[in-house]
């Protein structure tokens, strides 16, 4: 496994560097437009959008390899061996740990032990005399 895991790493890499050279090396398709106002004889304003040359056609095999490497990589990368005390996170967060009751000390109901009193509430700002909507006078 580890021997798979090396070699989708090393097309990964390939393929990230002959992605990056293929990208730089393309016709951008705003170089056209300075053509198409008078300097060149371009078909249209950004070019012809309908074919695909060969740098673009490799350029997307390029990208497939690359993701198709990428979640290789990722499935290798993730440990497959079952957690100990059941099959889910959910069955191990549902059982207390062995003496957890008795690390809790005994508390009145909803008081935090150490926690200090809670400050008392403040009083409620009166609302302005007058009509719903209307603009108070000064």
């Amino acid at each position: 496994m580890q021997f798979l895991a090396n070699l989708l790493l090393v097309v990964q890499i390939i393929s990230a560097l002959v992605m990056i050279g293929l990208v730089l090396i393309q016709h951008g398709k705003g170089a056209d437009m300075g053509a198409s106002f008078g300097s060149g004889s371009s078909g249209s304003l950004f070019g012809a959008t309908g074919s695909a040359n060969f740098l673009s056609r490799s350029t997307s095999a390029c990208a497939t390899v690359f993701f198709v490497c990428t979640l290789g990589l990722a499935y290798f990368g993730t440990p497959r061996e079952a957690p100990a005390g059941g099959t889910s996170v959910l069955e191990k967060a549902g059982a207390p740990a062995a003496g957890a009751s008795a690390a809790i000390p005994a508390a009145a109901p909803g008081v935090i032990p150490g926690a200090e009193p809670a400050a008392p509430a403040t009083p409620a700002i009166p609302a302005p005399a007058g009509k719903p909507g209307e603009i108070p006078k000064q």
